[in-house]
């Protein structure tokens, strides 16, 4: 690429609007990691239980993915700004939650096993509030920005969410490992309403969906029919969930940091943050010489060499080596974020984004989640070992049967 073509694909943030919206997200994402690391830690600490990690998944997934069609619906016919004010507003509710079950003599009072099942509420909470944020968090930026510049977009706001997962899973390590869980939320909580502010800065957007006479169900299915008549968008969507949902070796680093390479909370929190690190140095190569010809293809070939780190990471015992495999297949997950993210922006009507962007989150975002329990059920039958080998076996599995069954996929190009 040109030094020209560098520059257009930064130009995007002279843009007041949108470096608000960026710094908006950062904090909000970083809240978001910082959050799943410390409940992590704490849950597994409290139970010394894989399964238990793997129902604070559960408890995520199950509003988010039952409640993303509607919210769709929701998120097209309302002013995009104002839902964002209001579910940050509530996400900020629940970490005061997670910061009252915190203070001493309320832990004292309660008892561990409260302690648990009030944490499993709040992420059930935080799962409904994530249905209604995550898709509209995406549909706005082709609010934000003109058109011949989403493609910039799309890849500038990946690069924030991914460094901002980052530093949201390190500093969560850092604050488990020198301050208290009390201290830690409290700190989640400042990022959350740095995230209000730069959000109330945005202008009102319009709504775009002015079919007032087309019935709620209808209007709903009308994103999952557009996904499954678009092949290119249908293809990367599950190829990505079987990927993320078998390949859930994430949610098992609290079992491999405390028991299997004993590397305390500082080592959890980076082996937390390395896929994120990889994906980071995809997204700034990718955001300099992008993708031009066969993105289907790499696409697949990015998912299988997925599945093999987490394979490697899940027969490790040394740490660097396990660093270095999930390092790998967070770089390889960059290109599956790029090409997908940028298909769903070029490919959907502005009318319909938020209705596909939430079917992309049932695809995709809630899949971590169950991911998260997959991988807990299969620890708690198999081990946790084999059930991370497990997980990188069947990810390449699918691949291969997408190979096999979806020849339209491998060859795509846009």
């Amino acid at each position: 690429m040109t030094q020209e073509g560098r520059q257009t694909a930064l130009e995007i943030l002279r843009l007041p609007e949108y470096r608000s919206f960026i710094i908006a997200r950062f904090f909000y994402i970083m809240a978001l990691r910082m959050v799943t690391t410390i409940v992590g830690w704490r849950i597994y600490e409290i139970t010394h239980n894989a399964f238990a990690i793997g129902l604070i998944g559960l408890s995520e997934f199950l509003p988010a993915f039952c409640l993303a069609l509607y919210a769709g619906h929701v998120i097209d016919k309302s002013n995009k700004r104002s839902l964002l004010l209001i579910t940050t507003s509530c996400y900020l509710v629940c970490v005061a939650g997670l910061i009252t079950i915190s203070i001493g003599p309320l832990i004292r009072f309660l008892g561990v096993h409260w302690i648990q099942w009030l944490t499993y509420t709040i992420i059930f909470t935080t799962g409904v509030i994530r249905a209604f944020a995550g898709p509209t968090l995406n549909a706005i930026i082709a609010q934000i920005v003109p058109r011949e510049q989403l493609p910039s977009a799309v890849t500038l706001n990946t690069s924030a969410f991914l460094l901002a997962s980052v530093l949201g899973h390190a500093t969560g390590g850092f604050l488990i490992a020198h301050t208290t869980y009390l201290y830690s939320f409290i700190t989640v909580a400042v990022y959350v309403c740095i995230a209000l502010y730069f959000l109330s800065t945005l202008q009102p957007k319009k709504v775009l969906l002015v079919n007032a006479e087309k019935k709620t169900l209808d209007s709903i299915l009308d994103g999952l029919r557009f996904v499954f008549r678009t092949r290119e968008v249908l293809g990367a969507m599950a190829l990505d969930l079987f990927a993320v949902l078998f390949g859930g070796a994430v949610a098992m680093i609290p079992v491999y940091a405390r028991d299997i390479l004993k590397i305390g909370p500082i080592g959890f929190g980076w082996l937390n943050a390395a896929s994120d690190i990889g994906s980071i140095c995809t997204i700034f190569s990718m955001t300099l010489y992008p993708l031009r010809r066969k993105q289907g293809l790499t696409l697949m070939y990015a998912v299988a060499g997925f599945g093999a780190c987490i394979i490697v990471f899940g027969l490790s015992r040394w740490y660097l080596l396990s660093f270095i495999a999930l390092l790998v297949s967070g770089m390889l997950d960059g290109i599956s974020v790029v090409v997908r993210g940028t298909i769903l922006q070029l490919k959907t009507p502005d009318v319909m984004r938020g209705r596909v962007s939430s079917v992309n989150s049932m695809f995709i975002n809630s899949s971590n989640e169950l991911g998260q329990f997959e991988s807990g059920v299969m620890a708690r039958l198999l081990g946790v070992v084999p059930s991370v080998v497990f997980g990188g076996c069947m990810t390449m599995a699918v691949v291969i049967f997408t190979w096999l069954k979806a020849p339209a996929l491998r060859k795509m190009e846009y």
